[in-house]
């Protein structure tokens, strides 16, 4: 079984100016017991503060809120974003020692993402023009389990990279990451709701977690894990693994006892006289 809890709760309003670590390889707490082989944390920085940075490790710094330019290996990007839940994001990502810096026009938010990594490679900027969306669910069970899947790379775009990183756009009242699935390597995510007040209930493994706006949940390998947003509240969740040594991420494999949602002729219970407004 998992630590009993998986949650590493976020500020309400919001975090603060400057850098906010929520995870550390090699540290397993908060919360304890958890060590994904990655360090995590929210960063927000000002208009007209400009940062320069090496980091030893891998890195992907992918845009929440705000208006910045990017520069890294000759490449020079302008990156706005206004909201997690209706636009697309923009992503750097770079090899260990590589220089970076980023100029913020409006109050920024990133979430960063680092790892070790001995692989040299080129940096990229992922855009929203690179990224496209996929509809998982649609269709299946009453569309009770549509969401947006962003990936945003993954080891067929960054072969040499240690890491995988996406989004999911969660619709209120809704399930994602369904059926349940697992896979043996580390994972988190971080979430936002379209209100501050927002909530859903995540699973990892035999644990239900109930999350909140800015909260991160760190995910046991090998344990199924879906979730469901509360109606009213859009869920955005940003996900990230870590590859193992000899074992990196190239899917996940359902619970076998839910797999049959994903068959259009069997799509389980419902009213044989379903009221106005049912899907």
């Amino acid at each position: 079984m998992p630590p009993a809890s998986a949650v590493h709760s976020g500020p309400r309003p919001g975090f603060s100016p400057g850098y906010s670590p929520i995870a550390r390889a090699g540290v397993s707490a908060p919360p304890a017991g958890y060590d994904t082989g990655m360090d995590f944390g929210i960063r927000r920085c000002p208009a007209g503060q400009s940062v320069s940075e090496s980091s030893p490790k891998e890195s992907a710094w992918v845009l929440l809120e705000g208006d910045a330019t990017i520069a890294s290996g000759g490449q020079g990007v302008r990156a706005q974003r206004h909201s997690v839940f209706d636009e697309a994001p923009t992503a750097l990502h770079v090899a260990r020692d590589t220089a970076v810096a980023i100029e913020h026009h409006a109050d920024t938010e990133w979430a960063i993402v680092r790892t070790d990594n001995a692989a040299a490679f080129a940096p990229r900027v992922f855009t929203p023009a690179d990224l496209q969306s996929e509809y998982r669910g649609a269709g299946l069970v009453q569309n009770a389990c549509l969401r947006e899947v962003r990936l945003i790379f993954d080891r067929a775009t960054r072969p040499d990279s240690n890491l995988v990183v996406g989004e999911v756009v969660n619709y209120a009242g809704r399930w994602s990451s369904y059926p349940p699935h697992h896979h043996d390597q580390p994972e988190i995510y971080h979430y936002r709701f379209s209100h501050p007040d927002g909530y859903g209930h995540a699973e990892n493994g035999g644990a239900i977690h109930k999350v909140r706006h800015c909260d991160t949940l760190f995910i046991s390998p090998g344990f199924d894990h879906a979730q469901v947003a509360a109606p009213g509240y859009g869920m955005y969740y940003l996900w990230l693994i870590r590859h193992l040594p000899g074992n990196p991420y190239t899917g996940f494999t359902f619970a076998p006892e839910h797999r049959w949602t994903l068959d259009p002729a069997q799509q389980g219970w419902g009213p044989a006289d379903p009221p106005p407004g049912f899907a």
